[in-house]
């Protein structure tokens, strides 16, 4: 059942809460990102804070292992820093699939429609930005026409 978003922002308690839960889990996913190496923190995504358990996701196998060894030295550095912990659990995420981009198509302009372009360039005040657009498209035309031959 859909709900007006004037309902959330009317009750200003469920919102800040949200916001305050999430600039929390900003501020330890910066925190878990000094504490690791490079490699690792790259790999790891903070995903929820619930009953001082800290959830976070990694993208590979090999490096969710390497990161639950380094949990109990990772619990004593989140305490230094002031951040009461009780765990942190680890879990392997999968990557967002996208499918590769499809290339541009190739596209051409007809010898007629850029004679056309460049005598409606040439009826245009010389200082006008479009005449200026449109003595590009032709010139570009005519390199892509020429490259193709």
């Amino acid at each position: 059942m859909t709900q007006s978003i004037d309902r959330y922002f009317s009750k200003g308690n469920s919102l800040a809460h949200m916001q305050a839960h999430a600039a929390r889990l900003l501020r330890l996913q910066g925190q878990l990102r000094r504490l690791l190496p490079d490699y690792l923190g790259e790999a790891c995504q903070v995903a929820n804070l619930k009953d001082e358990c800290l959830v976070v996701h990694v993208t590979s196998a090999a490096l969710t292992v390497k990161l639950r060894q380094a949990v109990p030295t990772l619990l004593m550095e989140f305490a230094r820093m002031g951040v009461a912990l009780k765990d942190i659990k680890v879990k392997v995420t999968m990557p967002e699939y996208r499918p590769a981009p499809q290339p541009p198509e190739a596209r051409s302009v007809s010898i007629e429609t850029q004679a056309q372009l460049q005598a409606l360039a040439g009826q245009l005040p010389a200082d006008s930005p479009l005449a200026r657009s449109l003595q590009k498209l032709v010139a570009r035309a005519r390199t892509r026409a020429a490259g193709d031959s």
